[in-house]
């Protein structure tokens, strides 16, 4: 299978490997109850945040069904972790996959969400010829659902108290993108 070359460079943006340089921000990152609003873990101590990493930092490839890419996603200006996005291989058969991200709070609004994922979106479809990838979101999540829309995907399916997280039954919106739609010229 073919593997993405590091980092993924952007205007803005490095998307590349989790380091261990990264843990503290990490940290600081899981620790914003606004970011862990609509995930489904809740807080989590350091230790396992560390764990996390080490994990992270094995998700660089998409080998088989089933395999995630976990990537940091640093601002070159600064050198920050300014969040990370991620690329689910779901089905082989029906070539498909799930893109999502997160962003740190203060970075939300610029357009760092988009600008980050388009790479992984362009692997996707290019490099591992998905031909379907869908991103969701918790039905109450309008940001990330505006950020979805800016990619050019389309909203599927709007999921009406789907799952029990946190205590409280949640909404989920489904968007997806396909190869064409991919390659379309846009506007």
């Amino acid at each position: 299978m073919p593997a993405p070359t590091y980092p993924m460079e952007t205007q803005r943006l490095l998307v590349r490997p989790f380091a261990d340089r990264d843990l503290k921000d990490l940290i600081a990152l899981y620790a914003i109850p606004e970011v862990l609003r609509y995930l489904y873990v809740g807080p989590r101590s350091d230790e396992e945040i560390t764990k996390s990493l080490g994990e992270r930092r094995s998700k660089t490839a998409l080998d088989a069904e089933g395999d995630k890419l976990i990537l940091a996603v640093e601002e070159k200006a600064t050198g920050r972790l300014v969040g990370e996005i991620i690329l689910v291989w779901l089905s082989a058969v029906h070539r498909s996959a799930e893109a999502g991200f997160i962003i740190h709070p203060t970075c939300q609004g610029q357009g760092f969400a988009g600008e980050a994922i388009r790479p992984l979106l362009a692997f996707g479809f290019e490099e591992m010829g998905f031909h379907r990838i869908i991103g969701r979101c918790d039905g109450r999540n309008t940001a990330s659902a505006r950020v979805m829309a800016k990619l050019g995907m389309r909203r599927e399916a709007h999921l009406l108290e789907n799952e029990f997280i946190k205590g409280e039954w949640t909404d989920e919106l489904v968007f997806a993108l396909l190869d064409r739609e991919w390659t379309a010229p846009r506007p």
